[in-house]
């Protein structure tokens, strides 16, 4: 069985980054979603808890960093094409969200990134299959 993976953010406006997230596509699992959290569905086996900062709260005794001007943790999801990366970059600009580098290609490998309206960064790249050695 395939572990499950649960990412959980701090979010300052729960209701703006549910919008946010639902413009670039992604869906919410109701049995999970409430007014302090949402489930966000990445894929079968990766999920974000998009947390309020008082329920985010209650899981650590640290205190939550400011992601818009200090970085803890940058999340990297894999795309089946380059289009894809420039798909999903354009959706969260257009949603609201900033870029804060230019994309970088390699070659074999090409990838861009974005900050969500709380700061937190999000990168997106792919990888030509050749480039992968087994």
């Amino acid at each position: 069985m395939s572990k499950l993976v649960f990412i959980n953010l701090p979010v300052q406006d729960l209701p703006r980054s549910k919008e946010f997230f639902s413009a670039l596509g992604y869906t919410f699992n109701p049995q999970f979603t409430d007014d302090n959290a949402a489930c966000m569905i990445v894929s079968d086996i990766i999920h974000v808890m998009l947390l309020t900062h008082p329920h985010f709260s209650m899981f650590t005794p640290k205190p939550i960093s400011d992601a818009k001007t200090s970085t803890e943790v940058l999340i990297c999801l894999s795309c089946d094409s380059r289009g894809e990366v420039d798909a999903t970059i354009a959706k969260a600009l257009a949603a609201g969200g900033t870029t804060y580098k230019e994309p970088q290609d390699h070659g074999f490998m090409y990838g861009h990134g974005f900050q969500d309206p709380d700061g937190h960064i999000w990168e997106f790249m792919w990888m030509d299959p050749a480039a992968i050695q087994k």
